[in-house]
């Protein structure tokens, strides 16, 4: 379960071959539009507006701020050091927050509207979330955080697994605030750009000379959803207000992968983060001391692997 010095979030698993919706026989789609659709295969992501109601992001933001004892309105509660430090280095002063299984993320994470998306992405309504974390990413000072483009994947890897991976907005963010950033145009050629580069090439970290990096610009209750092909990242907020999203993603249930099924049910449960060196998790244990189990519906039990489908 343990990724050792490379990203990546072991708690959807990455062990088998999975496919993207090929389509190939025109099925309908649930929530994308024929133009989303287009866009997710030439450019590599897709930008949903206005996908969770509004009572959701208002107080998911409110525990946010609460779980870092910060005040997105003071900001001399904004600097503070971290708890623990994180080992993924370029992640450091990039925002993120210890926290996995709050109620109010399963609350989004069940949601729907943000389920329909992956199934049409995958075409299967047999799917597992990923239990990911938060961002909190408050104006940099000086240059302590530079942002960073990356891939999740071992893009050297020819048997690599196709995924997909999201993230929502909880605040607005233009090209000042930060937010997510990414190349839209490697993606489209880097099976070509892929021959002219060196042997020893990080497969994490791409070269990108010459390429135009895009910033999306996004509102409250927005959503991102974009192949791990897709070489992207987070650009530094130079603003004078906080950045804030909740990271989703969806993949085909592994329901024979019992090893699997049983940690993601043990971390909602208990209230743990995934393994791995980029999550450091809350030393405080507040999810697990101040905030209670999250209830599930019948669809979040299935994406949990609480039930089968």
């Amino acid at each position: 379960m343990r990724y050792e010095k490379q990203p990546g979030n072991a708690s959807i698993g990455y062990y088998r071959q999975n496919s993207f919706n090929e389509r190939k026989n025109n099925e309908p789609l649930r929530v994308l539009t024929e133009e989303d659709w287009e866009h997710w295969q030439n450019k590599g992501y897709i930008h949903l507006r206005e996908v969770v109601p509004k009572d959701y992001i208002e107080r998911m933001v409110e525990r946010i701020c609460e779980f870092e004892e910060k005040d997105p309105y003071d900001p001399s509660t904004w600097y503070k050091p971290p708890r623990k430090e994180i080992e993924m280095k370029e992640l450091i002063n990039s925002g993120m927050v210890e926290m996995y299984n709050n109620p109010y993320m399963w609350d989004i994470r069940q949601h729907p509207k943000i389920y329909d998306v992956f199934v049409d992405i995958w075409g299967t309504e047999k799917l597992w979330v990923s239990i990911d974390r938060c961002n909190l990413n408050f104006p940099v000072r000086k240059d302590e955080f530079k942002g960073f483009i990356h891939w999740d994947i071992d893009t050297s890897d020819p048997n690599r697994n196709n995924n997909a991976q999201g993230v929502l907005s909880l605040s607005d963010t233009t090209s000042e605030t930060g937010g997510f950033q990414c190349v839209p145009e490697l993606f489209k050629v880097f099976d070509e750009w892929v021959k002219t580069q060196p042997e020893d090439r990080d497969p994490f970290k791409p070269d990108v000379t010459g390429f135009e990096v895009e910033q999306i610009e996004t509102k409250a209750g927005d959503r991102l959803i974009w192949n791990s092909m897709l070489a992207h990242g987070i650009r530094p907020n130079r603003s004078k207000v906080p950045r804030i999203a909740q990271y989703i993603a969806m993949t085909p249930a592994q329901e024979d992968h019992e090893e699997l099924r049983q940690w993601r049910i043990k971390s909602w449960r208990d209230r743990f983060p995934p393994e791995g060196y980029a999550f450091p998790g809350d030393p405080r244990n507040w999810e697990q001391v101040k905030y209670g189990r999250a209830e599930l519906t019948d669809l979040g039990e299935k994406l949990l692997g609480l039930k089968n489908w």
